[in-house]
């Protein structure tokens, strides 16, 4: 495969969550791993101060080759908003355990707030003020999206994955046994063959 791939992360905002996945992907592939300047315990960036702009960040780093996002949590609302802006630089989208911009309060998912403003006390207010809310516009995304869930994540509930699933027109949903909320992290093995079957796959 000579597409870019992209790995974006949640609010934690560390590269190093999906090394675990991207070690175990084909060694050919052209992986680049992004950080969020300003939140996690990523330091700042000048003009990089809300989710527009971590937006218009992975747009920076598309080329003339389309791109293959993969993006946990928070990294997934930004990949469908990314597609949405610059639909001819998506090939194909891997989203786990997001919100994927819709609105997730009928699907009595946790807030994870408060326990993260605990554990980043120097990430920037805005990651826990945004909430973009975009489910009108994720029917005009039509690339081949593989969506990940796991059973047993009280942040992002499965009914949010089937939600997706529903407005998304060409999108796939697979149940991960016993997957919390960083389960891309802690079951690589499954989530990297799941990944590499999707991106890998004949075109669609």
């Amino acid at each position: 495969m000579s597409h870019p791939l992209l790995f974006l992360p949640g609010a934690g905002a560390d590269p190093a969550f999906w090394r675990p996945v991207g070690d175990r992907l084909p060694a050919a592939w052209r992986k680049t791993y992004l950080a969020w300047p300003g939140i996690g315990n990523q330091p700042a960036q000048p003009g990089v101060d809300g989710f527009d702009d971590l937006v218009t960040l992975v747009g920076s780093q598309l080329g003339d080759t389309p791109t293959d996002l993969v993006a946990q949590s928070m990294g997934g609302a930004i990949a469908l908003r990314v597609a949405l802006q610059h639909p001819g630089k998506i090939r194909r989208l891997v989203l786990t355990a997001t919100s994927g911009g819709i609105d997730v309060t009928r699907f009595r998912a946790a807030d994870w707030r408060p326990e993260y403003r605990t554990a980043f006390p120097r990430a920037a207010a805005w990651i826990t003020e945004a909430r973009p809310d975009f489910a009108n516009e994720l029917p005009r995304i039509a690339h081949p999206t593989l969506l990940l869930w796991g059973d047993s994540d009280p942040i992002s509930p499965v009914g949010i994955g089937e939600r997706l699933r529903q407005l998304l027109p060409n999108a796939k949903l697979q149940i991960v046994p016993g997957g919390d909320h960083g389960f891309a992290h802690d079951q690589a093995d499954v989530v990297a063959s799941a990944i590499e079957r999707h991106l890998a796959g004949p075109p669609e």
